[in-house]
């Protein structure tokens, strides 16, 4: 491998090292709403600081490459999509954190009704799994799969959009729930916004994986003219 294969393969690894804290930070702050750990959530919001330093790593090594290898073509477009998926990473990042600042702010636990009338626990999974599978298809370089990162956003848009009308019921039949209830559409925002962070992702892996493969076939229809 040449020395700018090498640093591609470290800064990979590195997205990918960074993908798994953000999943850990989103995954933890769904266990401390549900269970209502305070204890847990200040661990997420303690935790951000990694990925923070995650970012400002990925964001130098980019730079790096660029003043030191010039890259151009197919190396150039994985590092620019690189620093995208950095930026939406550590987004993402800022949305788990949000939702652990909720549960930390909470004076009473969320109600396991309104939890279950706004759907908010399916939702959760489903924007956790469209994450892992956005790094999935990032690590195979799977368009496959990054295609249908879009389709599957729109669970995420459905029950954002319908949240509003089961808070409101909510809230009329007990007025005492107002609190807890503002907090449970506030963390399906946030949820939405996840979905919202992998379609950038899923784009950027089919910005960078189509020009490789275009790449290679124009490359081997090349060869076979020649021969």
């Amino acid at each position: 491998m040449t020395p700018l294969e090498n640093e591609i393969t470290a800064l990979k690894k590195e997205l990918i090292s960074m993908w798994i804290l953000v999943q850990s930070q989103l995954n933890k702050a769904k266990e401390a709403m549900i269970q209502f750990d305070k204890d847990l959530a200040r661990e997420v919001l303690i935790k951000e600081k990694r990925v923070n330093s995650f970012e400002l790593k990925i964001d130098r090594d980019c730079e790096n490459i660029f003043a030191l290898h010039c890259p151009v073509a197919i190396d150039l477009r994985f590092l620019l999509a690189a620093l995208k998926i950095n930026t939406n990473l550590e987004r993402t990042g800022d949305i788990a954190a949000s939702i652990a600042l909720y549960v930390v702010e909470s004076p009473v636990n969320f109600d396991a009704d309104i939890l279950e009338k706004t759907s908010l626990i399916r939702m959760y999974d489903e924007a956790v799994n469209i994450l892992m599978d956005t790094r999935t298809a990032f690590e195979k370089e799977d368009t496959v799969l990054a295609r249908s990162i879009f389709k599957r956003d729109d669970v995420l848009d459905a029950i954002n959009d319908s949240a509003p009308i089961s808070i409101a019921e909510a809230i009329k039949a007990d007025i005492k729930t107002l609190p807890e209830a503002l907090y449970v559409l506030s963390i399906i925002r946030k949820l939405e916004r996840v979905g919202d962070q992998s379609k950038n992702i899923a784009e950027e892996i089919i910005f960078y994986v189509e020009a490789k493969i275009l790449k290679h076939f124009e490359s081997g229809k090349k060869g076979k003219s020649e021969a």
